[in-house]
């Protein structure tokens, strides 16, 4: 299991010019602070690239991928299914910024 402590964090609506997708989509880019003893560690910085969803009350992660700051190497680890709610519920609380 990751610590998922997120230090710093931006959200931007993505625009769908042709009114294809339902509902609205944001990108999270999250800061993370691992320790230092978690394989995903990394000197550079591990950040958390979320897709998310908002249709009416209901809202989803479409897609998420780790990544290393700086170079943007996309880490092969998948979220706990806690770590992947505690997750959607930092998304749903930060919408509105």
């Amino acid at each position: 299991m990751i610590d998922l402590n997120i230090t710093s964090y931006t959200v931007e609506k993505l625009e769908d010019p042709f009114g294809l997708l339902s509902g609205d989509r944001y990108e999270f880019f999250l800061d993370l602070d691992i320790d230092d003893e978690d394989e995903l560690f990394s000197e550079k910085g591990v950040g958390l690239r979320v897709l998310f969803v908002a249709e009416g009350e209901q809202t989803k992660i479409v897609s998420y991928h780790f990544f290393e700051q700086g170079s943007e190497k996309v880490f092969d680890f998948a979220l706990e299914d806690d770590e992947e709610e505690e997750i959607l519920q930092f998304c749903k609380e930060h919408l509105a910024e």
